[in-house]
Formats: structure tokens, sequence, C-alpha cells
């Protein structure tokens, strides 16, 4: 195993430990080991399902970013910045209001099938337009994200949901306990799927035509990409709430460091991402202790400013 190898797995270890011994509720390894009855139910039922969604939900909205800058050939796109994220808002607002007896699984698919809906919306919308400039997407993204956030906001006020819907916009892993955040273990089945699917997204990534030419089905391949990327942002949204952002700046600056290899970058990007909204949990723990900051205005300070930085890279837009 390379050295670079080694001290990845050692940071991802020393974080995961931190996160689940940082808390309000006293927690030691030492009690752990010596069988303690009340730090086991803190363990089992508290600290490691959030480490466990944090790692996955890491994984998961990175990964996404990924596939996303891939289908629509942009390096600024992501679920936060295409409308993905919106649409999933809105049809949990729908679930909650049309389902509300249903079970959970009637939930997820309802918001799986508005990301699905609004995120092939938006990419037909560039496949007609074909934007030459990178920062216009996500600029554009982000208008339409927000006409699509409205129309939920009116719809939330209209069914008295504003106060539910307030608390998923916000994203916060401080109410993962067992048992209501294993729908987030589909970010491990997607993202080998898109691990499988990598040359062709990055085919994809190249045009349509270089696409059809090596005999790949261009439209296919992006509805793929689409659907796996509605999955990821679903069960995310459901489970945590919106974090702002991060399958746009992880994927970057992966990409900064080691290149554009689709499949070389995609195991990266899925540790980065964990390493990232573990290290901004564990901050948002400890920055006002025994009280939390949710992690999504830590992760939207951080990478609103890594986006200004990523845009001013770019002399011909700076």
């Amino acid at each position: 195993m390379k050295l670079s190898h080694l001290l990845a797995l050692l940071l991802l270890l020393v974080l995961a430990s931190a996160s689940l011994l940082v808390g309000v509720a006293n927690l030691s390894l030492s009690q752990v080991l010596s069988g303690d009855s009340h730090s086991l139910n803190i363990l089992l039922v508290s600290r490691l399902p959030r480490l466990l969604a944090i790692v996955l939900a890491g994984a998961g909205l990175s990964v996404a970013g990924l596939i996303m800058q891939q289908i629509v050939q942009n390096r600024f796109a992501a679920p936060s910045t295409t409308g993905t994220v919106d649409w999933a808002m809105l049809g949990y607002i729908v679930a909650l209001i049309l389902f509300a007896d249903m079970s959970s699984w009637v939930h997820l698919v309802t918001i799986f099938a508005f990301s699905v809906i609004g995120t092939v919306l938006f990419v037909r919308f560039l496949q007609r337009l074909k934007f030459k400039n990178t920062v216009l997407v996500p600029l554009i993204g982000i208008m339409y994200g927000n006409v699509v956030s409205s129309m939920t906001t009116f719809i939330a006020y209209k069914y008295d949901l504003v106060q539910t819907l307030g608390s998923w916009t916000v994203a916060n892993f401080a109410s993962v306990l067992r048992g209501n955040y294993e729908f987030l273990y589909l970010a491990v089945p997607v993202s080998l799927l898109a691990y499988a699917y990598a040359n062709r997204f990055s085919a994809a990534s190249v045009g349509e035509s270089f696409a059809k030419n090596i005999g790949l089905n261009y439209q296919r391949i992006v509805l793929i990409g689409v659907v796996l990327v509605a999955v990821l942002s679903s069960s995310v949204v459901m489970i945590v709430g919106m974090i702002p952002f991060l399958g746009l700046i992880v994927p970057n600056l992966v990409s900064l460091a080691i290149g554009d290899n689709m499949r070389r970058n995609l195991p990266w990007t899925a540790y980065s991402g964990v390493i990232l909204v573990l290290s901004c949990d564990i901050i948002g723990r400890l920055i006002i202790f025994p009280y939390e900051i949710p992690i999504s205005m830590i992760i939207s300070i951080l990478g609103g400013s890594i986006f200004i930085y990523l845009v001013l890279r770019d002399k011909a837009n700076a």
C-alpha cells in the first residue's frame, strides 16, 4: 500500500474516532471497552449511526456532483446548482401532503421522482441552448432552483409545513439515530454502479457526437447519470436535509489534485467528501460546545469561498 493511501486511511480513522467520542453525552473508549450499558447505548443508538450517516451522505453527494459534472459537461454543475436538490425538497413536501400516512419508501420514491423530472428538464434545457460560458450553467441552475424553491415554500405556507421545511433546508446530523438513516445505504450500490459506468460518463462529457462515434447511446448514458444523481440526492435530502456546495467543490478539488480521469477520481471524490463532511460536523459540534452549529452553515461558508476561487481561477471568466 502506498504511503499516501496509509496517510489517507489514518486521517479517516482519526476523524471517525473523534466523531464517535465528541458530543454532549460523555463517552470514552474505556467505558465502551468495559461494557458500560449506558455508554454502549449512546454509541450504538446515536454516535455510530451518525458517523455512518456522515460517511454515506458525504460520499454520496460528492459522487453525485462528479456524475453531474460529467453528464452536463460543466465543472460547476452539482445537485445544488442544477435544481436537483430543490426538486427533491419539493418532492419531500408533496410526499408529506399526499402520502403522510404511508411508509418512508413511498416518500423516498416521491422525492426521487421529482428529482429525476427536475434534473432531466434542466439537462434538456442545457442541451438545447448549448452554453459556451461555463459560469452560466451554475448561475442559471441556481435561478432555476430558486424558482422551484419558491414554489416549495408557497406550498409549505399553504399547508402549514414551513417549520418542517425549514428543518430540512438546514442540514444537521444531530437528529440521526439508529433506525432512521438506513436509506443512505443506497449510496453504496449507486456509487459502485457509477464506477462501472465511469468510462461511459467520461465519453459523454466529451460530447454527444464523440459518444455516438464510439457506439454509445448518449441519451441513455445521460439518463442513467440523472437517475444515479437523483437517488443519491433524494436519500440525503430525506434523511439529513440540504447540504449545499458539497457536490460542487469536492470533485473540483480532487480534479485539481489528480486530474480528470473519472474512474480514478471517483474513489478519491467519495473519500474527500467523507473527510470534508466529517471535519465540518466535528467543528460544528465543538465551536459553541455544548450546542451545535448545523453542518450546512459551515459548508455554505467554505463551499461559497471555494466556488468563488474556482470561478476567479478561470481567467476567461474572472
